[in-house]
């Protein structure tokens, strides 16, 4: 099916800095009806450290699983990428495993670097075997065509699937008097709930950062961006987020490390730009929600209290109809189960007081009320009033779109 470009998507593609030491690539496997290149590749020649997040469903794929192995045989470095869309290669056994085999084979072959230092990730339908030689048979004619420079919005479209829009972000910052540049991009519209990590998003930047600092960044920035937003409630069978590091920024080690946390905030605004762009993508979304927790008896309380909202299909379908029926939030964080003072509860609206002291707020304007959920950005904020936890989450509403793009996705 058709679908419509998200009415909360940016004007346009962002321009992202180049990144020396990526090469890449893109290619059309014939995945789709129609052409479209849905198949990315991504060389280091000069070897970049890496950290990675992948999801933790007990019906992964096959490739998380060799991502796992490979993070961790290979200490942190990696020299290509190689990402599909089409086909998630999930839930395939040994048919999926052959295929990833024949891949690796074929890089070995044209490289003679160590098949742990290759990245690979699959996109699309689950439980749909392929081909073993589906990419092993193209690669020895795609490896000449890497290239420097490579434009991230050909990357980005390459590996989309039911996105409406390509995602990217960049940030650029001086360090000892040089610049250091990061560009990132990711796919990921539906089946979308945290449970590191949502979707597939890829984070480059030459600064000179250890594998160490790589999985640092990553886990810390994984947990406050990609980790909390959802669009469904359903968590991917291919969820990965990677950072890489080629080092050839013009800064030394010690530059860097003692410039870690400015290099790690400007990576940390990519993977949150990022995690924003997909749940502002969702499927069929119309509204981008904020809902953020406090009062909680700790921080993953009030994350759970936060997702129970966020995840509640009443809450969103009453937020797509601009409906500012706030007793179905209340309805949403009882059923977390977390500790909360239902006497104290204190819930907002883009500002405007709904529920307060176990009831309605005495200051409670129906027409304010309705004014705050009409527009297409929506904060709520709830207190339970138990304790200092916080967290804050991000979704989108449930519209009619859901439901057609989701019962037409293999049709």
């Amino acid at each position: 099916m058709k679908l419509t470009r998200s009415p909360l998507a940016p004007e346009r593609f962002p321009d992202l800095p180049d990144i020396d030491g990526v090469h890449a690539a893109t290619f059309s496997l014939g995945m789709y009806k129609y052409q479209r290149d849905d198949l990315l590749i991504v060389h280091f020649p000069e070897i970049a450290s890496c950290g990675g997040a992948f999801t933790r469903s007990l019906t992964r794929s096959c490739d998380v699983d060799w991502c796992r192995e490979a993070l961790e045989t290979s200490g942190g470095k990696a020299s290509a990428l190689v990402v599909n869309a089409g086909n998630s290669n999930a839930f395939t056994f040994e048919k999926g495993v052959a295929k990833n085999e024949a891949t690796l084979d074929a890089y070995e072959a044209l490289t003679g670097m160590p098949r742990h230092e290759c990245y690979i990730a699959a996109t699309g339908v689950i439980g749909e075997p392929v081909s073993p030689d589906l990419i092993a048979q193209h690669l020895p004619t795609l490896w000449p065509t890497l290239q420097p420079g490579k434009p991230w919005l050909e990357l980005a479209k390459a590996f989309s699937t039911t996105d409406t829009f390509p995602k990217g972000a960049g940030k650029q910052i001086e360090v000892a008097g040089r610049t250091i540049s990061v560009a990132g991009i990711a796919k990921g519209s539906g089946m979308i709930a945290p449970n590191m990590a949502t979707m597939l998003a890829y984070i480059f930047t030459d600064a000179p950062l250890t594998p160490e600092q790589c999985q640092q960044i990553t886990s810390r920035h994984t947990n406050a961006s990609f980790n909390c937003i959802t669009v469904d409630g359903d968590t991917s069978t291919s969820d990965t987020v990677m950072l890489f590091a080629t080092g050839a920024a013009p800064i030394s080690q010690a530059a860097s490390d003692e410039a870690f946390e400015q290099i790690s905030d400007a990576i940390g605004e990519v993977f949150m730009d990022l995690a924003h762009q997909i749940v502002r993508d969702g499927e069929g979304a119309s509204k981008f929600i904020g809902i953020e927790v406090t009062g909680a008896v700790n921080d993953n309380s009030a994350k759970t209290i936060a997702c129970a909202v966020a995840n509640s299909p009443l809450v969103k379908t009453a937020l797509a109809a601009s409906d500012a029926n706030w007793g179905r939030i209340v309805m949403a964080v009882g059923k977390s189960l977390e500790p909360v003072n239902r006497d104290k509860l204190v819930i907002e609206i883009g500002g405007v007081r709904v529920a307060q002291g176990g009831g309605r707020a005495e200051s409670y304007d129906e027409a304010r009320a309705m004014a705050a959920v009409s527009g297409e950005n929506i904060e709520i904020t709830v207190d339970v009033a138990m304790g200092n936890g916080r967290a804050k989450v991000w979704t989108c509403d449930l519209t009619h779109g859901y439901v057609e793009i989701n019962g037409a996705y293999r049709t």
